[in-house]
């Protein structure tokens, strides 16, 4: 295989913390995901994934009818000391998404960084000022809270069932000033691997029209679901058309986490495999490389790696890890993120046709 022609279709792995995506001189956020039921005593709710609209439709007007009043738009003030210890105030705008009746929303990090003041304001006008409930600047996903019951929640979707040229839409507050404005496009790419200021994560790519302020806002399927959390687009002057969002898994779980621990985010070393992947989803994909199968497929291992003490070899098709089947490059990247010390990894590989299983224990 081409190594050249295959690095826009890798996807990387056992990286460490993904990226804290600060792309934009103003911050810039939107909505949030998924449907939390707060029956629970303590008013914390979990994140279930839920279906919003009865049928998926093909039209836009209807999903946004649907997710609207779960999209609110966030203002920040950040108090900076500047020369001569003068102090002065800055702003910033973006979105966010309500993902509890009580009153927890889902952002990204990098709109709520720093802020001394978050303001909200609901769909229907309604301001509130906002808590920070904590942040993971590993994946660029924060959640606050407002003292407001009866809230209009969005509905979780399944970011790993998502299809190259599915339509979607996305809503937020463009520029700071235009809240509740909706876009609408395709998936361009399901695991577009970027790097941005030195750090990686892996991001689902759209057509629909992003821009300053849309960041923390919601993604959409066309069943009114929330399948991504909106956190950048393509800073060239020139260029239109690309627009990234946090798949919906990743973000959850991490809100989740915020939410139940009251902030108190693990912050455990993660584990590194030490491999690059690459994804064959497509018929196309395997005429270009000359593969029979489509999988996940072992691109490249690391000198002095997990991997290579393992014994994973370049060309290798990813079966499944610690018994959960590998589909697609984030569920394995799901998996290799759950590890921890004094683990056993399991990891089954088909080589030249025959399955081999992998296994040591995790030291690090």
């Amino acid at each position: 295989m081409d190594k050249s022609v295959m690095k826009q279709h890798i996807k990387k792995i056992g990286i460490g913390a993904a990226a804290l995506l600060m792309v934009f001189s103003v911050s810039f956020a939107g909505s949030y995901f998924g449907e939390m039921s707060a029956h629970e005593d303590n008013d914390k709710g979990e994140l279930t994934q839920t279906t919003q609209l009865e049928s998926v439709t093909s039209d836009v007007s209807v999903v946004a009818a649907s997710a609207a009043s779960s999209i609110v738009a966030i203002t920040t003030e950040t108090m900076t000391t500047g020369n001569y210890m003068q102090q002065y105030v800055s702003e910033g705008a973006g979105s966010g998404v309500i993902i509890s009746e009580e009153g927890y929303i889902i952002t990204n990090q990098h709109v709520i960084e720093d802020a001394s003041t978050i303001m909200v304001k609901l769909n229907n006008d309604e301001e509130y000022e906002a808590q920070l409930i904590g942040y993971d600047a590993s994946v660029d996903i924060a959640v606050i809270k407002i003292d407001a019951k009866d809230l209009t929640t969005a509905a979780i979707g399944n970011s790993e069932t998502i299809a190259v040229g599915e339509s979607v839409v996305a809503i937020g507050n463009p520029l700071g000033e235009l809240g509740g404005t909706v876009t609408e496009g395709i998936i361009s790419a399901t695991s577009r691997q970027l790097t941005i200021d030195n750090q990686e994560m892996t991001l689902l790519q759209t057509s629909a029209a992003i821009n300053p302020g849309n960041s923390g806002g919601g993604l959409f399927n066309m069943a009114g679901e929330l399948i991504g959390i909106v956190n950048a687009k393509s800073s060239g002057s020139d260029i239109e058309g690309l627009g990234f969002a946090i798949p919906i898994n990743t973000a959850k779980d991490v809100a989740q986490q915020i939410i139940e621990t009251e902030g108190n985010v693990s912050t455990n070393a993660t584990y590194v495999l030490g491999i690059t992947m690459l994804e064959i989803d497509s018929e196309e994909l395997l005429k270009q490389y000359n593969l029979e199968k489509q999988g996940v497929y072992v691109y490249e291992v690391l000198d002095n790696s997990e991997a290579y003490s393992l014994g994973i070899q370049s060309g290798d098709l990813l079966i499944s890890i610690n018994d959960v089947e590998v589909k697609t490059a984030e569920s394995a990247q799901t998996v290799i993120k759950e590890i921890k010390n004094e683990d056993v990894l399991n990891i089954v590989v088909e080589r030249n046709g025959k399955e081999i299983l992998l296994s040591m224990t995790v030291n690090f």
